[in-house]
């Protein structure tokens, strides 16, 4: 049972940072490319952040020089660093992952998402 598990989200005021985690566990091959996306009630899910097996990474226009994604290969891990955070950022946050389980078994997995809240 592959599964992604975040962590790091809370209330923050704006301008503060947090920085998310989400880690892959059980058994599989390899994790090819990860992302983070972001969804507030009512709106579509929005892609954040992308980053390959190779660490070529992409943003989103509006978290450009604020956001940094970065992953630990050794430990299955991605990590984005949110620092400048404004209240429009204000979304529940969730991972997600090519996973080659085994050879000829590619799945597309989402964590259970993370808070995070920007205000005074």
């Amino acid at each position: 049972q592959v599964q992604l598990v975040e962590s790091g989200g809370g209330l923050v005021q704006p301008g503060g940072s947090l920085r998310l985690s989400c880690a892959a566990s059980g058994s599989f091959f390899s994790i090819n490319t990860m992302a983070w996306y972001r969804q507030v009630p009512g709106k579509e899910r929005e892609l954040v952040a992308t980053i390959t097996s190779g660490s070529n990474t992409n943003y989103v226009e509006s978290v450009k020089g604020r956001f940094t994604i970065s992953r630990d290969n050794a430990k299955n891990t991605m990590y984005l660093q949110m620092n400048s955070l404004k209240p429009e950022d204000t979304a529940i946050y969730y991972c997600n992952a090519v996973v080659l389980v085994r050879l000829s078994d590619t799945r597309v997995l989402w964590g259970q998402g993370t808070l995070v809240i920007v205000s005074s």
